[in-house]
């Protein structure tokens, strides 16, 4: 936190949550966490932002039926756009405890419930494709990744418990809820990490296989312009919230009040926009219009039914004939059998 002077200041008194009302000349705002009042325009701006494409991902999630992705992104854009209006109300009042307290849990859980929507349509992907070019079954990457990533929203949630439970007077288990906040966020990144490494590896042999087979079940759809599009969409939301989260390691790594977080610039950039090009491209590349394969409708449709190339159900396994409705377990794990609301 930034330096005070203390001779200036009344004998016992030090400027915090607890002791300030609004900024004076013994509250400083530079003696908050924060270090200055937020820019009410920008942060108008996001607010907005935030709670446009919230809107935009709900409404045609559920127009078009891909539930689980859009409730995941929306309820993302809905506490992103709670958390910048506490930065709104932080821009009137820099001591305003109870809107420094909602802009930093709802701008810390917001981008965690989006990333669960990005881990959703791996399955999805991965089975409208081609099923057997996947290293692992399709049903597997959202029983994975979404546990994993609620995981490091519970390790975030503790940490600032513990944070905000020792006050000022107890710098050690404050200095202990930061770590335990950094582990979250570094569990986050590895999360995404695996995520991504996973879905380019997939993405690599889709490729290579289909340029060799160009006739091949599911090249129709890689070569799509809509669905092209709503792979870059992915990519460059993927991207952006890796960004955001390695922004958030430096930022927490010297302590609440350091002079990352104190840095307004950093934060408008590698937080703010970054979460909000995220959403804008999940909200403007919406699966229901670009990967309809995706909704609900299309998986029932698809309940039950493999997709044949030549007598061969590419989804019961390479090579083997199709002879009617199977109902081997490895047959079952590869077929989609709920739609996106059922992941």
């Amino acid at each position: 936190m930034a330096d005070i002077d203390l001779s200036s200041l009344p004998p016992g008194f030090y400027p915090s949550y607890e002791t300030c009302a609004s900024i004076s000349p013994i509250c400083p705002v530079q003696a908050t966490t924060l270090g200055y009042s937020p820019n009410l325009g920008v942060n108008i701006f996001v607010a907005i932002g935030f709670g446009l494409f919230g809107i935009i991902t709900l409404v045609t999630g559920l127009w078009k039926k891909t539930w689980g992705f859009s409730i995941a992104v929306a309820a993302g854009c809905i506490l992103e756009c709670v958390g910048y209006v506490g930065r709104v109300l932080l821009s009137d009042n820099a001591w305003n405890g109870d809107a420094f307290k909602m802009q930093i849990v709802a701008i810390v859980l917001g981008p965690t419930l989006v990333c669960i929507g990005l881990y959703l349509t791996l399955r999805h992907i991965v089975i409208s494709l081609n099923p057997e070019l996947s290293r692992i079954a399709p049903r597997l990457y959202p029983m994975f990744f979404v546990p994993a990533d609620v995981s490091c929203l519970v390790i975030q949630a503790i940490g600032g418990g513990v944070a905000a439970a020792a006050g000022r007077d107890n710098y050690d288990i404050l200095k202990h809820g930061n770590r335990i906040i950094m582990a979250g966020i570094v569990l986050q990144v590895v999360v995404l990490g695996a995520f991504g490494g996973l879905a380019g590896d997939y993405l690599v042999r889709v490729k290579k296989v289909f340029n060799q087979n160009p006739g091949m079940e599911g090249s129709a759809l890689w070569k799509d312009g809509k669905f092209r599009a709503f792979l870059w969409a992915m990519g460059g939301a993927y991207a952006a919230l890796m960004i955001r989260c390695i922004y958030r390691i430096a930022e927490m790594a010297g302590g609440w009040g350091n002079h990352i977080m104190q840095h307004e610039s950093s934060f408008v950039v590698l937080e703010s926009f970054m979460v909000l090009i995220a959403c804008g491209l999940l909200a403007c590349a919406a699966p229901g219009f670009f990967f309809p394969e995706m909704s609900h409708n299309q998986s029932v449709k698809n309940t039950g039914k493999g997709r044949q190339q030549g007598g061969v159900d590419v989804e019961a396994g390479a090579g083997e004939k199709t002879t009617g409705a199977s109902t081997s377990p490895s047959d079952t794990e590869r077929r989609p059998e709920t739609g996106d609301g059922g992941f």
